[in-house]
């Protein structure tokens, strides 16, 4: 697994875009790009190609992982979740999750921190 982070993308306010333009697929790798970071949370959207995966990790803050294209599975203490495009799941605060692509998948990712 290789992670290719954008760093804090120029998205312009007040301007309509489709979310899942703002990341492109990279063959063999995982693409990221933030889109909002503020003290109280984050906003990113990532690119997984085929078979890449985050492995098994906690947050200390809940998260909402909403697909935007494609196929994953999550997995949250041990239980299996699939999901598909514009299906939405939330990451609990301090349990372990993992997440893998079994086909490309675009994802964005909502942490709240507080």
């Amino acid at each position: 697994m290789l992670l290719m982070v954008d760093q804090m993308s120029n998205i312009e306010h007040s301007v309509v875009k489709k979310l899942g333009d703002l990341v492109n697929y990279q063959d063999g790798t995982i693409v990221s790009k933030i889109l909002i970071s503020k003290e109280k949370g984050n906003v990113t959207i990532f690119a997984f190609d085929k078979d890449q995966f985050l492995s098994e990790h906690t947050a200390p803050f809940d998260a909402l992982l909403q697909v935007l294209d494609g196929e994953v599975e999550v997995l949250i203490s041990g239980k299996k979740h699939s999901l598909t495009s514009k299906e939405m799941i939330i990451l609990p605060a301090n349990i372990p999750h993992d997440v893998k692509a079994v086909e490309k998948f675009k994802m964005m990712l909502i942490m709240i921190k507080t």
